[in-house]
């Protein structure tokens, strides 16, 4: 990974909690009490946000008493909705300060209690015990990290033997080079993207048993058209997280993903697999 501070200085643009504050208000939300809707097109800050989010969540197997790793948990909307679905326990971490603060007053707000706990760190040296987690998931995190193999290392060592790993994640497809900026990164020195392939087989390496893999570019098309068809009926767009976090960047970022999608230069996957 490049120096954390040209990562983490890509989102952390100071008076986040303010800009979702009067985003929610704009919406005719209670900004000091936010139902999880509310928030949802603002805390799921990946590719096709909550939808992405529930389709994951139909994958997994999790009991109430289960604890999941949430990597590169931003502003906790995965998190929040994994706890609901499942009654389960969920431990967030992000390189981003602002984001794991966020993370923690909107989970308070919410009265989600110790069931939620976002810590501030690096994916690639987790403060956390070995084999502390039964299930562990990310979603559009590892493009900002360079070294894919330590990240599936460092991963299988706080999943509990046979413990599962959800990643649903940006590739490099076989079109043209990207256009910068994108949502994760303002130019290519600041993003790390490999194929599906070494994706599989990184993990492999690291020890982790493929269950289930594939590419969900027709998803992320349909996702894109049903979005500007809302947009041209004059009404919000279901996933605002990005226009939150990048205010004035947004709209060339998110331009560059249709086009990258489209043009096969990326590749949304889903990947599950279990520590072996």
């Amino acid at each position: 990974m490049r120096d954390k501070r040209d990562i983490t200085g890509h989102y952390d643009r100071g008076g986040l909690l303010e800009r979702l504050e009067a985003a929610l208000a704009e919406d005719g939300a209670d900004p000091a009490r936010p139902s999880l809707e509310a928030l949802a097109p603002y805390d799921q800050f990946h590719n096709r946000g909550l939808e992405a989010t529930k389709e994951i969540a139909d994958l997994l197997e999790v009991a109430p008493g289960d604890h999941l790793l949430d990597i590169g948990s931003g502003i906790g909307g995965p998190a929040r909705y994994m706890h609901q679905r499942f009654g389960c326990r969920v431990t967030g971490i992000d390189l981003t300060a602002e984001f794991c603060d966020v993370a923690r007053h909107l989970s308070g707000r919410l009265g989600f209690g110790d069931k939620l706990r976002f810590e501030h760190g690096d994916a690639l040296v987790m403060p956390f015990p070995e084999s502390s987690f039964d299930g562990a998931y990310s979603m559009n995190v590892s493009m900002n990290i360079a070294d894919k193999d330590a990240f599936y290392r460092e991963i299988r060592r706080v999943l509990k033997a046979g413990g599962w790993l959800m990643l649903s994640e940006i590739a490099k497809g076989p079109g043209p080079e990207l256009d910068y900026p994108m949502p994760w990164a303002a130019s290519a020195e600041a993003s790390f993207l490999c194929t599906p392939q070494e994706t599989r087989q990184g993990l492999e390496a690291a020890g982790f048993e493929i269950l289930r893999f594939r590419t969900t570019e027709k998803e992320a098309l349909e996702f894109g058209a049903r979005s500007r068809e809302i947009v041209a009926r004059g009404e919000k767009p279901p996933h605002r997280a990005v226009i939150l976090i990048h205010a004035e960047d947004a709209r060339a970022a998110m331009r560059n993903t249709s086009r990258g999608v489209a043009e096969a230069r990326i590749v949304p996957i889903e990947l599950l697999a279990r520590r072996r």
